[in-house]
């Protein structure tokens, strides 16, 4: 049987000092690693694909993974830009929102990570809060930068909604978890459901019910495959987008 072919929304480095016409778009190691120990088949998705050529794409795919990154087009939720919103780029915002909507009303398996968390809320209809630390006024760290911490740091705990897709793939109604990020849920979109919070109220992960993989999360499990529950996400992400029949 082939193994399921996972799609990767690329992310883009701007043009180096040295070399100012290298411009690249690639995904982390670490995504491409979770997936393929998982039994999956990663593949990179370009942002500068048009609009037919990511249908054509995505038709050929049996999961989609929206990983971590800069920030979303606050328009795009109703709201004005606020200082600390940073890393814009329209491709991706477009690029990804286009494929959430398709993953969540086609039944097909779709993973978000951070940035991905909130880009299946956007999608959907949600909003989100454009910097916790000056909107909620929370003294938890969210923010712990891979440049100061290993990438495996746990930052705080997890609880996990009971019944939720979520509780039955991590096993555990407590989770410890990294965290680097600055944004996070604020409305929840129509249809989904929360499916953990961080001690201090944050929205940690969001699913949507009756679908059979349709889960975002707000820290980075690619980068804690060393624990179980972590491993597992990406596990149940591969098989049900392994069931998929084109």
């Amino acid at each position: 049987m082939p193994k399921p072919l996972i799609g990767i929304t690329a992310e883009r480095w701007s043009s180096s000092t040295t070399n100012p016409n290298r411009n690249v778009q690639g995904a982390l190691t670490s995504y491409l690693e979770a997936v393929a120990g998982a039994g999956g088949l990663p593949v990179i998705l370009p942002l500068t694909l048009g609009d037919e050529d990511l249908r054509e794409v995505y038709a050929r795919l049996d999961g989609v993974l929206l990983p971590g990154g800069g920030d979303i087009e606050p328009a795009l939720f109703q709201a004005v830009p606020y200082p600390k919103t940073n890393g814009i780029d329209p491709d991706r915002d477009r690029l990804e929102i286009d494929l959430a909507r398709r993953a969540a009303a086609d039944q097909k398996p779709l993973f978000g990570i951070c940035r991905g968390i909130q880009v299946f809320n956007v999608a959907l209809g949600g909003t989100l809060y454009q910097d916790i630390l000056d909107e909620l006024g929370t003294g938890l760290a969210h923010m712990c930068s891979s440049s100061k911490f290993p990438a495996n740091h746990h930052a705080h705990g997890v609880k996990v909604e009971e019944e939720t897709l979520l509780a039955r793939v991590l096993g555990q109604p407590l989770v410890q978890v990294n965290s680097r990020h600055h944004q996070s849920v604020k409305d929840v979109a129509p249809g989904l459901a929360i499916a953990a919070r961080a001690p201090d109220g944050v929205i940690e992960a969001i699913e949507l019910p009756d679908h059979p993989f349709a889960l975002g999360v707000q820290w980075h499990p690619e980068n804690l495959q060393a624990q179980p529950e972590m491993k597992a996400l990406f596990v149940k992400f591969v098989e049900e987008a392994a069931k998929r029949e084109h």
